[in-house]
């Protein structure tokens, strides 16, 4: 089996360095004073409620890749800016022309707990922020001048009226939708579909006529090329500046908070890996002198789930837990390596990959923005 099927269509252009309009930025931000709680042990912040943090954006990196943001839109013509604030979670709430951006991403001791916690910092770095700046600013715009109103935008979206699905299950190798975020987001729901189209369209110096030659998805670009045309010259409908769930009333503590997130990105359903563990590792007793597979999982766990989310686009904490329940397996069976640490680590890698992808085939996985 080789691992490259299992590998998704990315870009593979350099998204640069955006020049601002006005002048040229860095990400340095405003000396402010330290935070009363930036020193505390995870165990004392994960009893602090959210509240009670007292984060902002001004003074931030997260102000400068909304500036740059807000850069973009100009650069395209846009006089369209959506209001930021910080909440628990990525999301453009219904109606509202804004973003609620995680609040993790205020301090970086904050950063730090998610990763511990969750094993990764969705959006930490300033390439994978403004991906999701961008995506859901397709949201806010759409909410701005009620896109999915237009009988022109249904007939290429689809109806946005639809309910969301709890779980959906892509076409990994569609050529109708735009690759932007992962795990084919644009198949998600007519909304995702645009806000992703729309995303790839701002991007600095996307190459998207090119990318997208000959693939359906391009006259979904085209599309939204001229309708960013025609907004430009027109006011928005929509105006509110209302924030839902900003972090002042989230009263929950960090740790009520990661426990619902690690339920809800929780795998959750029974062993169902045996056989596929026996082709690797085995109980006989010619192997018995072998590394014990248990220490062999331990030992590549981080590469393995760093590796997979990447390809994948699932959470490291999904993945982890997937190894968790094999590691629990191999336990108990008693299982050691068969072959060598090098060919186990390969064919562990195609494995994992393959349960992984039948894991998001099989509808399991996160509808998150």
């Amino acid at each position: 089996m080789d691992l490259a099927e299992y590998k998704i269509l990315t870009h593979t252009y350099d998204e640069g360095k955006m020049a601002s309009t006005a002048k040229n930025r860095t990400e340095r931000t405003r000396r402010q004073p330290k935070p009363f709680w930036a020193d505390y042990s995870d165990s004392e912040l994960l009893d602090m409620r959210i509240c009670d943090l007292g984060l902002r954006v001004k003074g931030t990196r997260l102000e400068h890749r909304i500036e740059q943001l807000y850069d973009e839109l100009s650069t395209r013509g846009l006089k369209f800016r959506p209001h930021c604030w910080l909440s628990d979670e990525w999301f453009t709430p219904d109606g509202i022309p804004g973003i609620a951006i995680p609040f993790y991403l205020a301090h970086p001791r904050l950063e730090r707990l998610e990763r511990k916690q969750m094993l990764e910092v969705e959006g930490g770095s300033k390439a994978t922020c403004m991906r999701i700046l961008r995506h859901e600013a397709g949201h806010a715009i759409d909410n701005a001048y009620k896109l999915g109103r237009r009988r022109s935008w249904q007939a290429v979206f689809g109806n946005s009226s639809i309910p969301y699905p709890e779980h959906y299950s892509p076409k990994p190798y569609s050529k109708s939708f735009v690759q932007h975020l992962d795990m084919w987001y644009a198949q998600a729901h007519p909304a995702e579909d645009f806000a992703e189209t729309f995303a790839v369209w701002l991007r600095p110096r996307s190459p998207w006529r090119t990318q997208y030659n000959g693939w359906p998805a391009l006259q979904k670009l085209e599309y939204v090329d001229r309708l960013m045309v025609d907004l430009s010259a027109k006011k928005q409908l929509v105006a509110t500046r209302k924030r839902m769930d900003p972090v002042r009333i989230l009263r929950k503590t960090l740790r009520e908070h990661y426990d619902e997130k690690k339920e809800r990105y929780g795998v959750g359903y029974p062993t169902v890996y045996d056989r596929d563990l026996l082709k690797l590792f085995s109980a006989a007793p010619e192997f018995s002198g072998n590394p014990a597979a248990t220490v062999f999982l331990r030992a590549n766990r981080r590469y393995l789930r760093q590796a997979i989310g990447e390809w994948t686009g699932q959470y490291q904490y999904t993945i982890d837990q997937v190894l968790n329940e094999m590691i629990d397996r191999c336990r108990e069976l008693r299982l050691r390596l068969r072959r060598s640490e090098r060919h186990s680590r390969r064919d562990l890698l195609v494995m994992l990959t393959v349960q992984t992808m039948n894991y998001l085939h099989g509808g399991n996985h996160r509808v998150a923005l």
